[in-house]
């Protein structure tokens, strides 16, 4: 059963991963690696379909398919979208989430909020999501990931 605690413990390892990709940028074997196994521990791909709409894509703005997800992550040569830039190597020294609300079931739970991404100035960038999780062999998936900056009336 999927439990609130889970859920916070998975957006832990999720924020840790995504920190500990940007601190391996200059080992890009290592950082492939990493972002390999991260993508295939917290992402449902291997299960069925995982619906990833990341923050900064304006073009092909859904990463259907790990390959892709990992393109977002860390960019690179071999990219699978040419505008993908390497998310996770900005780097970011912290991400921290902050839920709105849950909504828990038996093997399903969807999270809203914010989730800040600390950068190496101490500079916090606010970004809206939402994230969907199953559970997959008994481990906890993510199969739903949007996020977005707020909306502002400045654009």
């Amino acid at each position: 059963m999927i439990t609130r605690e889970l859920v916070e413990e998975t957006q832990k390892d999720w924020g840790n991963g995504v920190v500990t990709i940007g601190k391996l940028k200059d080992d890009r074997s290592k950082c492939e690696n990493f972002t390999n196994a991260f993508v295939e521990k917290l992402y449902a791909f291997t299960s069925g379909p995982v619906l990833f709409k990341p923050t900064k894509c304006s073009i092909q703005q859904f990463r259907l398919t790990k390959p892709e997800a990992i393109s977002y992550f860390i960019a690179g040569e071999n990219r699978e979208c040419f505008e993908d830039k390497g998310f996770a190597i900005e780097p970011w020294t912290a991400v921290r989430f902050e839920n709105a609300s849950l909504i828990l079931e038996k093997n399903r739970a969807l999270a809203m909020g914010n989730y800040y991404f600390t950068d190496l100035d101490g500079d916090e960038t606010k970004v809206e999501y939402t994230f969907g999780y199953k559970i997959v062999e008994n481990l906890i998936k993510i199969d739903l990931h949007h996020s977005s900056f707020p909306f502002s009336r400045d654009k």
